[in-house]
């Protein structure tokens, strides 16, 4: 079981975990199962998979309300540690990452619509604008530009992609891979690094990945599951 942050001034405590009385999904996240603890004051637990009794192993981590915000959740570090296992392992094979490379060193990079950025999962809302915007250009990270050349992209969370020609803001990072001039993964699988700047939860929403990563995580997470 993985050690709870203490969030704000009180720290969660996980009674009866394994006897969860009900599970359903996230509002607006259907792949994330919530099981409800079993006392009233005890935190709701969210996973990808919809297994009772809940694994607290392999959750994504623990609320003290729904919907979660950046100060009722405490993040599973063993889970993120999983998500990056997976991310290193299958993240060049996604679809969405490999047509983002083949569109970083096209002739006009017309159609990347991330500046370089791999969004994840079908296209969300736009950024909203903000004053002090620190997410940095295309230049030097793959994007618009980048014409033959190779470089990174980024793979985001989708719940906040990035407007045209910038890239995702840190917390919204899951990793990089790197593709050389052909549009093709350096190594053979992209020499994907981990930002170590994800946040699995911000003011954006929660958890987002693109069908083919989820279903590769929930496979791994499966796997982990009967050991």
């Amino acid at each position: 079981m993985f050690a709870p942050r203490a969030l704000g001034r009180q720290a969660m405590h996980l009674p009866r975990w394994a006897q969860a009385r009900s599970v359903s999904t996230l509002e607006g996240n259907p792949h994330i199962y919530v099981f409800r603890g079993d006392g009233p004051n005890d935190p709701h637990i969210l996973s990808l998979l919809p297994s009772e009794p809940v694994n607290s192993k392999l959750a994504i981590g623990m609320t003290s309300k729904l919907p979660p915000t950046t100060d009722s959740v405490t993040e599973n570090p063993k889970f993120l540690s999983i998500l990056q296992e997976v991310f290193s392992k299958h993240a060049h094979e996604d679809p969405d990452a490999q047509s983002q490379a083949q569109v970083m060193v096209s002739t006009s990079g017309a159609n990347l619509s991330s500046g370089g950025v791999l969004l994840t999962g079908k296209r969300a809302r736009r950024r909203r604008a903000e004053v002090g915007d620190s997410a940095g250009g295309a230049s030097g990270q793959g994007g618009v530009g980048s014409a033959g050349r190779g470089g990174w992209i980024h793979i985001s969370d989708n719940r906040r992609p990035p407007d045209y020609g910038r890239i995702a803001w840190p917390e919204d990072i899951f990793g990089s891979l790197e593709v050389d001039g052909q549009g093709q993964f350096v190594g053979g699988n992209g020499n994907y690094q981990a930002s170590g700047t994800y946040r699995l939860v911000t003011r954006d929403g929660i958890l987002g990945l693109s069908p083919f990563l989820r279903e590769k995580l929930v496979q791994r997470l499966r796997e982990l599951e009967k050991q």
